[in-house]
């Protein structure tokens, strides 16, 4: 099983996650990395208003381009890219351009969309119509990526003779990661995906596992109507959130954080594999680097158990 960090990349004055300086994000990709984590990802978000303050996000692309460069082993890219913020041929040419500067470790995770609307509206994205939208995007993404060529005429988007010339090191381009919960959605993951993400925040094992069973079934239906092996697509997940061994859940507002000693921790994880997940992408709080290194036992015990 491989283990993977979460990053933020949002942050603002009057708020309580300080703004992020590039300084800290890539001393926190350095850490994970050391500490043998296997994949460091993070937000791909705009801006956040929230009722008494507004923080803001650095752009995701950008990031990803410098931590590609400045990483050496660990895998990299957005848990969720926002599709409505770059058109879908865009996408791809981002995606293989990453997959050349990492050497073949960006993983191209996307999704619909975020459920609310501020920085789409601040930004100019549209919001309506975020599955169809995302169906025809991901058709356009996944056809440049795995055959380098395209032609398409769709409600939302038009292809001419789209051509990816330039390619990174992977011959069909980055693995493909969509994130999906709902019926429609997990027919795009059948059919388009390499891997499939899902998430669990503040829950129990059991809660996470009750809640997840039956989009599993949905996933698993889904794709033996595509005609395809569900065992051919791997399965991340996103866990908020993990307290290592030595701190605690004090200043949060977490009810259930998995806590505990470094086995106990690896034991949840690991649990969260005999669900069908080959990955498991840890927020860690404290956000401190002393707190990534404090995983280290747990990627440790992961790595080799899972």
């Amino acid at each position: 099983m491989r283990i993977g960090l979460i990053n933020q990349l949002h942050g603002g004055p009057g708020g309580a996650q300080p703004a992020p300086t590039w300084e800290s994000i890539s001393t926190r990709a350095v850490a994970a990395e050391a500490a043998g984590f296997d994949i460091f990802v993070f937000e791909d978000s705009l801006l956040y208003r929230w009722e008494e303050h507004t923080d803001g996000v650095w752009e995701s692309v950008s990031i990803a381009a410098a931590l590609a460069a400045t990483t050496k082993r660990i895998r990299i890219g957005q848990s969720v890219i926002n599709s409505p913020y770059r058109s879908p041929a865009m996408t791809a040419s981002i995606a293989t351009t990453l997959d050349e500067i990492s050497g073949g470790r960006f993983i191209l995770g996307i999704g619909a969309g975020n459920t609310f609307d501020s920085d789409y509206e601040a930004f100019g994205f549209p919001t309506d119509k975020r599955y169809s939208r995302f169906a025809e995007a991901i058709q356009i993404i996944h056809t440049l990526l795995k055959n380098g060529q395209i032609d398409f005429e769709g409600e939302f988007y038009t292809v001419k003779e789209g051509e990816l010339v330039l390619r990174g090191p992977s011959p069909t381009g980055p693995q493909i990661n969509i994130a999906a919960g709902g019926s429609r959605m997990l027919e795009l993951v059948a059919k388009y995906a390499d891997e499939w993400n899902w998430w669990g925040w503040d829950e129990t094992f059991d809660e996470i596992q009750i809640r997840l069973d039956p989009i599993i079934e949905t996933l698993e239906l889904a794709c033996e109507e595509e005609g395809r092996d569900p065992s051919t697509l791997v399965r991340t997940f996103d866990l908020y959130t993990v307290v290592p061994e030595g701190f605690s859940a004090e200043g949060s507002d977490l009810v259930h954080p998995v806590s505990g000693t470094s086995s106990q921790v690896a034991e949840t994880l690991l649990a969260l594999g005999e669900l069908g997940f080959a990955e498991i992408r840890c927020d860690v709080f404290p956000k401190t680097i002393e707190a990534i290194e404090a995983m280290q036992p747990v990627v440790e015990l992961v790595n080799r158990e899972g």
